[in-house]
């Protein structure tokens, strides 16, 4: 009888291929994956210069939005700041001509929404052509 017991061996896995194997499939996926985000806005910046264009329009159209809201149609304030009262004053102003190009002039501390609802009215009622006053800044040039 063997009163000695058997000298048991650790089993041992090797990883060495292991490594090698997920080494090579990272590298893969680093090489063949896109880095863009497919899904962000698309925003195209507007350019201002310091010398206005000029326009041949007789009598241009400017909507003006001010710091509580409200509208003015070519300097005409109007009764309240509803979307269909800004409709109609643009329609008595513009008449049937779509093609002109409209200037929005907004107050710097006017509501995002306010603006955004000025641009809408006008795309509904079809203008295309829309311009957004700005001023230049002082800060650019002096030091």
């Amino acid at each position: 009888m063997n009163l000695n017991p058997r000298r048991h061996e650790e089993p041992e896995i090797n990883v060495v291929s292991l490594i090698d194997v997920v080494l090579l499939l990272v590298v893969f996926f680093m090489l063949s994956s896109k880095f863009t985000e497919e899904g962000r806005l698309q925003v195209r910046l507007p350019h201002a210069s310091a010398v206005p264009s000029a326009t041949s329009q007789p009598e241009p159209l400017v909507v003006t939005v001010t710091q509580g809201g409200d509208y003015l149609v070519n300097g005409r304030e109007l009764i309240n700041s509803r979307p269909d009262t800004l409709r109609s004053a643009l329609i008595q102003q513009a008449g049937a001509d779509r093609n002109m190009i409209v200037t929005i002039r907004a107050d710097g501390r006017a509501t995002q929404q306010s603006v955004v609802t000025a641009m809408d009215v006008l795309g509904q009622l079809g203008f295309v052509k829309l311009d957004i006053a700005t001023i230049k800044s002082h800060a650019q040039g002096s030091s």
